[in-house]
This record gives structure tokens, C-alpha cells and sequence, in this order.
């Protein structure tokens, strides 16, 4: 197992903390100096806010553990591809390098529909690794959205 599958497989774990929260099974987790400083799964449902990305809660929680805005030397991990919102606040937290498992062909903004994180026109970019676990990644959302469709209820 690569350093990557293992800090990816936090993030699973995050994953399937929402899925308990019967939230989307989005799970991140934030690594600096090989420990992790922040983590997050989706909350969208529970806290009813449109922003409540995992993403979006790892780096908040990050942000406090570092006592910074700015991300050196961090790398995010997240088992979906981020979105055009928590892509614009990789950037804007100056993350380094993002590594995600499956990717979001109705909203991937790091490569599938839009490359936010590498656009040459903003002011930092990021290095980019998709793909990591990405089979398991999409198996978790698959099983959740398959078990929300049997259940008659939308998400």
C-alpha cells in the first residue's frame, strides 16, 4: 500500500462517517509532516448548509490546527473530486498537492469538467493526483445513492 492509498483510507473512513449520518459519503482528511491536521465528511444534511463539503471542514479545522490561512506543505486527501466551490478554497488556502479517489462527472472541478486547481490564470496552483482508491471511492457512493433510490427518498 502506497503512502497515498493509506492517508486515502482515513479519508474512507471519514466517508463512512457520513454514510452513518446518512449523509453523502464524502469523506477529506488534511496530512502535514505525516500526521493529519484536519479532517471532515459531508454535513450538508445535518447542518442543512450548502457548504458543509468535507472539504470545507477539513480545512476549517486545519486552518485552526495550523494557526494559518496558508497550507504549506499539506496535501488533502478526499475520496471525491472537489467541487468548482471547495476547488476554489483548495486555492485560496494554498494547498500544494490534492489527491482524490473517484472522479465527479456532474460536478468535478479538478479535471473533469473544469480544472480549477491548475488554472494558469489564478495565483497558485496545485499538484494534482486523482484516482487513488478511486474504485472504492465510487463503490461507497454508488451503495449509498442505490440505497437512497430503493428507499424512495432523494438526497
Amino acid at each position: 500500500m502506497t503512502e497515498d492509498e493509506r492517508w486515502m483510507e482515513s479519508a474512507l473512513r471519514e466517508a463512512e462517517q457520513g454514510k452513518k449520518r446518512n449523509e453523502v459519503p464524502v469523506g477529506a482528511v488534511i496530512v502535514h509532516n505525516s500526521r493529519i491536521i484536519g479532517r471532515g465528511y459531508n454535513q450538508i444534511e445535518s447542518l442543512q448548509d450548502p457548504t458543509a463539503h468535507a472539504e470545507m471542514i477539513a480545512i476549517t479545522a486545519a486552518a485552526a490546527g495550523l494557526g494559518s490561512r496558508r497550507f504549506e506543505g499539506c496535501t488533502l486527501y478526499v475520496t471525491l473530486e472537489p467541487c468548482a466551490m471547495c476547488a476554489g478554497a483548495i486555492v485560496l488556502a494554498r494547498i500544494p498537492r490534492l489527491v482524490f479517489g473517484a472522479p465527479d462527472p456532474k460536478a468535478g472541478a479538478c479535471g473533469t469538467l473544469f480544472n480549477i486547481v491548475q488554472d494558469a490564470r489564478l495565483n497558485h496552483r496545485v499538484e494534482l493526483l486523482g484516482g487513488i482508491s478511486g474504485e472504492r471511492c465510487g463503490e461507497l457512493l454508488s451503495e449509498f445513492f442505490a440505497a437512497v433510490r430503493n428507499k424512495g427518498n432523494g438526497v
